[in-house]
């Protein structure tokens, strides 16, 4: 069974106490930083993972600190598409979360303007320290596990007693991640990827609080340490994308390796070619999705593929959406042609999604957190970036070879399927399992709770 290269660098630390639960905490700014908490589910503590910016008994001034901070980058995102304007507004956003070069190698624990605007609005408006104050309280000092910076620089700010830790969320950081001190923090780090890793140690993390551990992504899309649940669906996702067998032929040794005899089984599937569009938080890309869907109009009308347009939780989206697929004379429809995929709540759209994946052959949307699904073994195919951190993940995904960047989308239609038939994005299913981690919500939990899972170690540098 192929493996990937160990590394000898970040192996698990021991840990003098550990816990079966923790308070797992997010914000809702986009929907990145509360899809990694999602994944975390089955250890958060209380009701379930806590938003830091929305949770009941926050005060009203800092919630509204919080909410101004967020209209303010979300109005910026949605601005982006607009030619000039768009460009100048993002740009400036953009140069003050600057992610520095990485080469040549130096020492780049100097915190940045954005550091220094984080601590004065954490002190000046007390963001952070009721949440802390509350966990303290609580029979056992749980560890802190935050998918944001603020609630992480918070606790360590107001002297939370448990064990603090962030997980970053992106295949590269700016140093606003990083307390202004890194050398003395007790911030502990879980890493996506290799290079944040080596990052972290630039930006003056000791190393001895550096995990890499990969994206957490939800156990229902991986399945336990064998990946039983990523194996099955990809069997499908290959009948799919490579329906000539050019990918499965040329690989045909290394696969049976790996999937046995049940390679060949490709008469169980029943449906089409299916590609999910899947919109940023702040819905900048909409128009893109309706490009997707014109292109594909007609192979849609004769069931040769299927779409999934995901709106979150955004309902003026989804009638955004439904509006312009009725002018092009499809429908809405629940498990055929289009859909339009759109609920109440944010865990009732991570939890529809995460299902929605498992039959999803193609996934299209900004080199986002997403990028590291490619890990479940999904192609990625990658809309125009959205932010520095973006770019960074666009080179991730590309140096992995799980995703490529869209081609024009009005001959969607003419470039989608010469993919499909040539057995490339099937080979990109298959480069995203392979090289990408699949298991870092199993290593998060291993981290947390001492119970031990026999898993691969990770790359060091990706």
């Amino acid at each position: 069974m192929p493996t990937k290269k160990e590394s000898s660098s970040y192996k698990y630390k021991k840990k003098e106490k550990h816990f079966k639960n923790a308070w797992v905490i997010s914000v809702n700014m986009g929907y990145g930083h509360e899809r990694a908490a999602y994944a975390l589910k089955d250890i958060a503590a209380g009701d379930g993972y806590i938003i830091a910016n929305n949770y009941s008994g926050i005060p009203k001034e800092e919630k509204k600190s919080w909410q101004e901070s967020r209209k303010l980058y979300e109005a910026i995102s949605r601005l982006k598409p607009i030619p000039i304007i768009g460009d100048i507004a993002f740009g400036i956003m953009d140069k003050i979360q600057e992610i520095p070069a990485f080469y040549p190698r130096r020492d780049l624990s100097q915190p940045s303007i954005q550091l220094k605007g984080t601590f004065h609005f954490i002190e000046k408006y007390n963001i952070g320290k009721a949440l802390v104050e509350e966990l303290t309280t609580s029979e056992k000092h749980l560890p802190f596990v935050s998918t944001f910076f603020i609630p992480s620089f918070a606790a360590e700010l107001y002297d939370y007693p448990g064990e603090i830790y962030c997980i970053i969320c992106d295949a590269d950081f700016s140093r606003a991640w990083v307390s202004p001190d890194a050398k003395q923090s007790r911030i502990k780090y879980f890493a996506p990827c290799g290079r944040v890793a080596e990052r972290l140690k630039l930006y003056g993390v000791r190393e001895e609080n550096i995990y890499l551990t990969g994206f957490p992504i939800p156990k229902e899309l991986i399945g336990g340490p064998n990946a039983e649940i990523v194996k099955r669906d990809m069997l499908d996702r290959f009948c799919n994308l490579d329906p000539n067998g050019v990918f499965r032929a040329r690989y045909e040794k290394i696969l049976k390796t790996h999937f046995g005899s049940s390679l060949k089984t490709c008469g169980r599937v029943k449906r089409p070619l299916t590609l999910t569009f899947a919109v940023g938080g702040a819905g900048a890309q909409r128009r893109l999705g309706i490009e997707i869907i014109k292109s594909l109009r007609e192979k849609i009308k004769r069931n040769q593929i299927q779409i999934n347009l995901v709106a979150g939780t955004r309902k003026g989206l989804a009638k955004y959406f439904e509006t312009e697929i009725n002018k092009l004379g499809l429908k809405r429809n629940h498990g055929k042609g289009v859909n339009i995929i759109v609920e109440r709540t944010r865990p009732e759209y991570f939890k529809e999604f995460t299902k929605l994946l498992r039959t999803t052959d193609i996934l299209w949307t900004k080199p986002s957190e997403l990028s590291f699904y490619t890990g479940a073994g999904i192609p990625i195919i990658m809309a125009p970036v959205i932010g520095s951190q973006e770019e960074f993940n666009r080179l991730w995904l590309q140096q992995i070879g799980g995703g490529v960047d869209q081609l024009d989308p009005q001959y969607t239609n003419e470039w989608l399927f010469d993919w499909v038939n040539s057995g490339a994005l099937a080979r990109m299913a298959w480069n995203g399992y392979i090289e990408a981690p699949t298991h870092g919500t199993h290593r998060i939990e291993q981290i947390i709770t001492g119970e031990k899972v026999e898993l691969e170690q990770l790359p060091l540098v990706v």
